[in-house]
């Protein structure tokens, strides 16, 4: 495993110069604990069989870097709802060529669920949650049934109603992995910076948080990074994270 940034030589520091390491440090202790966390999952086994869910969204990319670092193959679920932006199809081909992930699985809707519900392609337009339903959350259950647990970007800082995710959790079915729970912004543009990862082109254009394109807007400064999905309707998850439990 190979450190974001180069150890410092403390020795040769004065007590100031090491206070003002200290973010740079703690910063790098949390990339080291979220690539042993990532390891255990992906070499040692430790919550069983285990792929990585990604939108291939504006944080993407250090999840992935981070799994690819470990295991290049690691299977890697992309749900291809059919709405997504244009850019962000171009951002998973560039990101998987350029992390070298050769387990990349794209799950698109059941097409007699489409038929069913939105043989027109606007249920969006309707009924957000059935939406999320059909073209989310069935399709990832299907996809996740051959393993017993999966590992997510989902950061603290996202939103306020992701502000008490904890980095290992049970949604009911599987174990969900949450390595990057305790990272901030500042994490993040760090370390894509170190290891020069690429950025989705929609977060330039005001777009923090990038889902599928009819539901997804852009952001003012000061707003949650997730504020801009299905605004204006008090709904902030699409339902992939709700639990999956069937007695619930």
């Amino acid at each position: 495993m190979v450190l974001s940034e180069p150890r410092p030589d403390l020795s040769a520091l004065t007590s100031a110069e090491i206070s003002a390491l200290f973010p740079t440090i703690e910063r790098e202790v949390r990339v080291q604990r979220s690539l042993a966390t990532i390891a255990s999952v992906l070499v040692d086994g430790v919550a069983g069989k285990a792929a990585v869910v990604s939108s291939f969204g504006a944080e993407s990319a250090v999840l992935l870097a981070l799994a690819a670092e470990v295991d290049p193959t690691v299977p890697v679920v992309f749900l291809e709802t059919g709405k997504h932006f244009p850019e962000t199809l171009r951002y998973r081909d560039r990101l998987v060529e350029t992390l070298g992930l050769t387990g990349v699985i794209s799950v698109e809707p059941d097409a007699a669920d489409l038929a069913e519900a939105d043989p027109d392609g606007v249920l969006w337009a309707s009924d957000t949650d059935r939406c999320c339903d059909v073209r989310k959350v069935r399709p990832l259950e299907r996809a996740l049934a051959p393993f017993d647990a999966w590992l997510t970007g989902r950061k603290r800082f996202q939103a306020s109603t992701r502000q008490t995710i904890e980095p290992i959790e049970w949604d009911g079915r599987h174990v969900k992995i949450n390595p990057l729970a305790e990272w901030d912004r500042d994490d993040i543009a760090a370390f894509m910076a170190a290891r020069d990862l690429p950025a989705h082109s929609l977060v330039a254009q005001g777009f923090p948080s990038i889902g599928c394109m009819p539901c997804t807007d852009r952001v003012a400064d000061g707003e949650d990074p997730r504020s801009g999905r299905w605004r204006g309707q008090g709904k902030t998850e699409c339902g992939i994270h709700f639990s999956r439990d069937r007695a619930a």
